[in-house]
């Protein structure tokens, strides 16, 4: 995948020399409240999140989840991208950000840019989104995007999301 940029952000594929940032980004809270405790709490374990998740995806799907960067001074500020769920018939937009950059837009500067990478460069007719029912701002986000939402899911025991879908086409 070529990286994608936006005015602000550069949006690439995450290497092994990322674990920190992802040790930091899987253990804030509002990741664990709204995304899901994913028990990474070592940069051992961190490289095995990104060699297990993000990376394993490029290499069967092409895509999956990337680092957002700013593009200037390239501080990490979080992830985005397009993750292929077997519970899902399409694929799913997924993002996180740590705190310091909520409300300026990047989410949904990120977003976007994902979305367009899945119209021109994958060309599917349509993707997925999934959020959890107390996150407003998520919802806000998919919202102005362009998503509608199509009811919900239970995501795991007790654990039910609300579902969104975009078409692209």
């Amino acid at each position: 995948m070529t990286p994608l940029l936006t005015r602000r952000l550069l949006i690439r594929p995450f290497t092994l020399e990322d674990a920190p940032f992802i040790l930091r980004l899987l253990n804030e809270p509002s990741f664990i409240e709204h995304i899901a405790d994913k028990g990474v709490r070592t940069i051992d374990q961190a490289e095995d999140y990104l060699r297990q998740g993000p990376l394993a995806s490029y290499a069967a799907h092409g895509h999956g989840l990337w680092m957002v960067q700013d593009r200037g001074a390239g501080t990490p500020m979080g992830m985005c991208g397009l993750i292929r769920r077997e519970a899902f018939p399409e694929v799913d937009l997924g993002y996180a950000f740590v705190p310091e950059f909520w409300g300026c837009g990047y989410a949904r500067e990120a977003a976007a840019a994902c979305l367009a990478y899945a119209r021109e460069a994958l060309k599917l007719p349509g993707v997925l989104a999934i959020v959890s029912p107390g996150n407003a701002p998520s919802t806000r986000l998919l919202e102005a995007l362009g998503f509608r939402s199509t009811g919900s899911m239970a995501w795991s025991p007790g654990d039910e999301v609300a579902v969104y879908r975009i078409a692209l086409d």
